[in-house]
């Protein structure tokens, strides 16, 4: 076999006939183009417009970040990632032709460089896909797992590795994820979707937020890359992780075999080993991506597509709305009475989620079954009071809630309105603490999401069952990418990061904008609230973000919701939130040249017609990050 059919045997290509070497020709220009869009980084296109949009009620007019604008609006695809660099690139591979999952393996990997506080090849991802054409919605949950070694009482004596260090670390499966994604539906290479983090890795990327000296200088690892010479980056300063982008390469070149079956696997099991962790070869090779139909749930005129459990992220969402929708009144959720109703069925979810796990391993069907149910929700609802709150016992909660951190997400639609949401995650900020010397790739510490019997709990519940530690269990997780469809029309791409705040989040950004019509960029950056049952107070945010930005929840509204027995606090930690919203107004291009809605549309064409409105990509700046259109 010649030198060039073996690299398309290992990329899962067909290896071309010596008359196609025009194609090859082809690969080679797209990746010249995407290292130049590094090189030259730029956004300016005619049919990008900038957007500065006010608050309703009266709040701030503009709200920006520092690396681009708050919102983008593109006729032919966009990109919303919590890096303006990210979704650049993003952006660069769907002008290519790119599908919507190529460029969201590149937004991937370049978070992971980026961004290896938050996310990474050592972590694991929720993607939810669909398929315009056909309207195939698949969930892929490429969530770790726990080690083959581990067992339930495996922190007992010592509770602290179950957060931190190499103990608290499970199968890596975001790069499993992604290559599972892009067999499916990627159009361009593989290896030519690396190739912008390679560069990234190798000739280096400026620092955007400043790192935590104590967590870097502990590692030797993170300390090389993040502190070289002993002394810590700042920002604006040059990270270089050649490690990394020589991971990256091998992986462009060789598939994910060369991680989950080869050397580079190999290099980073020692590394984990040597430092005292469980993880093993076969581990790696046993990992599976669980692949469904994606869940659907239908509320508020929506159908909201997402994850199975061990997401409960999806049920969550559908348990809140359904609550919310049983008002059978827009006005339920309007003004601060709404806000308390929110606050109150955000309260009952968090008492009911616990009961769920990994269905692999527990039977969830009853749960998830309620959860989804709208005469659960009724019921549920009946026990809300407009002029009151309660004590965590009335919610009736039966389980320690899951403290899970971190993470990031994005949101990708393409020119034929495929769309991807994607939320990945290390965990804790900088994971497990520890950075592979030989790989240059960091630990999750995911195992800190299981439910542990010994485990003291701050809210003096008893752990979940549910989520106790099996080997090659996933554990419970609160991200919640979600795809949005009104009649069978692609309506949004939402999702956040943040722990146990981004239900709240996506929900109140979901509410803002398709059930109480905020604009876009309003509904992101508008002040949210938080509740998780225990401790029984109110979060608020109230705090100035990184680009200057004040985010400020109203005086009014303290003082409402204190009247009805909420006690509030301020809160600086909050979720970010990532939007896009396909506007079903009228469509960009009209066949006849006349304006007709996307209801027009359909009865003019055939039943599995895409309605291609404009495309308006929101990101959040409570991370000063930017989103990117063509």
């Amino acid at each position: 076999m010649a030198h060039g059919d073996l690299k398309y045997t290992l990329l899962d290509y067909r290896a071309p006939s010596r008359h196609t070497w025009l194609c090859s020709a082809a690969s080679v220009l797209i990746g010249v183009t995407l290292i130049l869009t590094i090189a030259f980084y730029t956004t300016s296109s005619s049919n990008i417009h900038t957007i500065s949009s006010s608050h309703n009620n009266g709040a701030r007019s503009t709200i920006k970040s520092t690396e681009g604008p708050g919102s983008v609006e593109s006729e032919s695809g966009v990109v919303a990632a919590d890096d303006g660099r990210c979704s650049e690139i993003g952006v660069q591979i769907l002008k290519i032709g790119g599908h919507a999952v190529d460029a969201a393996v590149a937004v991937a990997l370049c978070s992971g460089v980026v961004h290896p506080f938050s996310s990474g090849l050592g972590g694991g991802s929720f993607i939810v896909v669909r398929n315009s054409a056909s309207g195939e919605a698949l969930a892929l949950d490429a969530r770790e797992t726990a080690p083959a070694a581990a067992s339930t009482d495996m922190y007992r004596d010592n509770p602290t590795s179950k957060s931190k260090g190499p103990l608290s670390a499970g199968v890596p499966g975001e790069l499993a994820g992604l290559h599972a994604a892009w067999t499916r539906y990627g159009r361009l290479p593989w290896r030519d979707l690396f190739l912008p983090s390679i560069k990234l890795a190798r000739d280096g990327f400026v620092v955007a937020m400043q790192e935590k000296e104590a967590l870097i200088l502990a590692d030797p690892g993170l300390t090389e890359v993040l502190a070289p010479g002993g002394k810590l980056l700042l920002v604006n300063e040059t990270c270089y992780n050649p490690k990394l982008a020589a991971t990256l390469e091998e992986i462009s070149e060789k598939g994910p075999d060369a991680f989950y079956k080869g050397s580079l696997g190999e290099n980073f099991i020692k590394d984990v080993k040597n430092l005292g962790g469980i993880l093993t070869m076969e581990d790696l090779k046993e990992y599976k991506v669980v692949i469904k139909r994606a869940l659907e749930i239908e509320a508020m005129g929506y159908t909201l597509l997402g994850m199975h459990p061990p997401s409960s992220g999806t049920v969550g969402m559908a348990l809140i709305l359904n609550i919310l929708d049983s008002y059978r009144s827009v006005q339920a959720v309007q003004g601060l009475l709404g806000l308390h109703r929110i606050i109150e069925s955000m309260k009952h979810m968090f008492a009911v989620r616990m009961n769920l796990g990994d269905p692999d391993f527990v039977n969830v069907t009853l749960d998830v079954s309620n959860m989804l149910s709208p005469s659960f929700a009724a019921k549920i609802r009946q026990k809300i009071v407009d002029n009151a709150t309660f004590s965590p016992s009335y919610y009736m909660p039966k389980w320690s809630q899951l403290r899970d951190n971190g993470t990031s997400h994005f949101c990708v639609v393409d020119s034929d309105r495929n769309a991807v949401a994607m939320t990945t995650t290390v965990n804790f900020y900088f994971g497990a603490g520890v950075l592979s010397p030989s790989t240059g790739i960091v630990l999750n510490n995911e195992m800190d999401d299981f439910s542990v019997p010994s485990e003291l709990t701050p809210d003096e519940l008893p752990p979940a069952p549910a989520n106790f530690i099996k080997p090659r269990k996933r554990p419970l997780s609160s991200m919640t990418p979600l795809i949005i469809l009104k009649e069978n029309q692609l309506a949004g791409v939402v999702g956040a990061s943040g722990g146990t705040k981004i239900i709240p989040a996506v929900l109140q950004v979901f509410l803002n904008h398709f059930v109480l019509g905020m604009d876009p960029l309003a509904s992101v950056q508008k002040s949210r609230v938080y509740h998780k049952l225990i401790p029984n107070k109110v979060t608020y945010e109230n705090y100035t973000a990184i680009d200057g930005e004040l985010i400020e929840f109203e005086k009014s509204s303290k003082l409402f919701l204190e009247k009805r027995g909420h006690v509030l606090e301020n809160t600086s930690s909050s979720a970010v939130c990532q939007l896009v919203v396909h506007d079903l107004g009228e469509p960009v291009q009209n066949w006849d040249g006349k304006r007709r809605n996307w209801r027009n549309f359909l009865r003019r064409n055939t039943e599995n017609a895409v309605f291609k409105g404009m495309l308006t990509a929101v990101s959040d700046l409570r991370k000063d990050g930017a989103p990117a259109g063509i």
